[in-house]
């Protein structure tokens, strides 16, 4: 059961907020109505993360991870293989996709594939701009004329 929420009211009330809902928004659309194949995502350290997925009978050139714009896709299709043989084929191989929506400033810094997990690692790596910095406060002189009497000065002339 899917339940939509309407984010129209916050718009009215809110600035610079945009990208927020539409994440929200995309979050909600964007929901796998399949959850094969199973995965895991792993806080490994301060900013660095892990998705582990189970794609057991997948080989290396079978899968395809790809990241662009705080969105990472990883597919899946296998190679066609010939039914001939099979008593009981219970190991699925059908294709798959799965997105997941990265936070700014979050890059993936490496994949593997061994033993039918594939592992993508994530880093979070916040630019020196954008990190907190400290202002240092200048303080105020009582000798020094304000101002206001300078305004004044300039009146009477």
């Amino acid at each position: 059961m899917a339940t939509s929420y309407d984010y129209t009211p916050l718009f009215r009330s809110s600035v610079g907020f945009d990208r927020v809902f539409s994440l929200l928004e995309n979050a909600q659309s964007a929901r796998s109505i399949s959850d094969w194949p199973p995965y895991d995502i792993v806080k490994t350290g301060d900013g660095a993360y892990r998705i582990s997925i189970a794609v057991a009978g997948f080989a290396q050139d079978d899968l395809e991870v790809t990241f662009q714009s705080n969105l990472l896709t990883v597919t899946g299709k296998k190679q066609e293989v010939a039914n001939e043989g099979y008593l009981h084929r219970g190991i699925a191989g059908r294709p798959f996709e799965h997105r997941f929506e990265l936070a700014d400033h979050v890059r993936v810094s490496k994949a593997d594939l061994h033993n039918g997990m594939l592992t993508i690692d994530l880093v979070r790596e916040i630019p020196e701009a954008l990190k907190p910095r400290k202002i240092s406060i200048s303080g105020y002189s009582a000798l020094a004329p304000s101002t206001p009497a300078q305004i004044e000065a300039q009146k009477a002339a």
